[in-house]
């Protein structure tokens, strides 16, 4: 049986993660006062009712705040190997988060007339920074439609099968850099595809790209260099009790180098028994 605790700021998608989960077949509760948690944690393991199904809490800055701080001494008394608890921390950037609730008219749960949005948004981070630092898994929301992140949340946490969900992932460094990535891998030393008015429109998994790619040197090298990096590192991360890692791969826009890359290395990991899911963040 496994414990889900969804968290993070206001407007990053945490109620579309819940509803995501609760299709998968979850038993979702929003809002819980935190320090029920280790009571839930407790009934869970001793009711028949919902002793075969999974549970989703949601945990947000609407708790009491004496009790927000103290996060990580109530998880430690929720684990239990009986019930595998994961934490998962949505988020997006400040500018992001505004735009979501000037777009939408909502109120922030945080702001009053003493608080304005932008405020509300930055103590919000601040409230929630002892459950943002022992998440098991980070999702920057910034560049995700609420499509995007039910499907997200699908296949890499309710639907994952291995011990250790590893996700490929490309990006342009001209959009920035995904702030949820443990490992960050830049390939822009490699011949930009881009540059070739015949290549340009194409992207990284289109075939003519990759031709262009296969036919250079260096990336031969940068695709072995990664591949040996990440065969060496992934079973101590799953050592350590690791459940998601996020490897990103960036070129200045996100379209050829990066993608082409972080599809042949999502390849040659499967080869060696290392199943990857992949995402293109930027890609046309």
């Amino acid at each position: 049986m496994k414990l889900l605790i969804v968290s993070g700021r206001s407007g990053s998608g945490k109620t579309t993660a819940l509803q995501a989960l609760e299709d998968q077949g979850y038993y979702c509760v929003d809002n819980l006062p935190l320090g029920l948690l280790p009571a839930l944690a407790e009934q869970l393991l001793t009711e028949l009712p919902l002793d075969s199904q999974n549970v989703a809490v949601g945990i947000d800055a609407r708790n009491l705040r004496s009790q927000l701080p103290q996060f990580g001494e109530l998880l430690a008394q929720v684990k239990n190997p009986s019930l595998q608890c994961e934490v998962i921390y949505l988020d997006a950037d400040a500018d992001t988060l505004l735009k979501r609730f000037s777009s939408t008219r909502r109120r922030h749960p945080l702001s009053d007339h003493d608080m304005s949005l932008s405020e509300a948004i930055a103590h919000e981070k601040e409230l929630l920074s002892s459950i943002q630092e022992v998440a098991d898994l980070l999702i920057d929301t910034r560049q995700l439609t609420p499509h995007e992140l039910r499907n997200l949340v699908r296949e890499r946490v309710a639907q994952r099968e291995d011990e250790l969900s590893l996700l490929i992932q490309s990006f342009g460094f001209k959009h920035g850099a995904p702030t949820d990535a443990d490992l960050v891998f830049d390939v822009r030393m490699l011949p930009n595809p881009y540059w070739d008015t015949e290549l340009r429109p194409y992207n990284g998994k289109q075939q003519p790209v990759i031709d262009f790619l296969d036919n250079q040197p260096q990336s031969a090298d940068i695709l072995q260099d990664i591949e040996q990096l990440l065969l060496s590192w992934l079973p101590r991360y799953q050592h350590s009790d690791r459940s998601y890692i996020t490897v990103a791969i960036g070129c200045t826009g996100g379209q050829h180098r990066s993608v082409y890359t972080a599809e042949a290395i999502a390849k040659r990991l499967s080869e060696h028994h290392w199943p990857a899911k992949v995402r293109h963040l930027h890609m046309r």
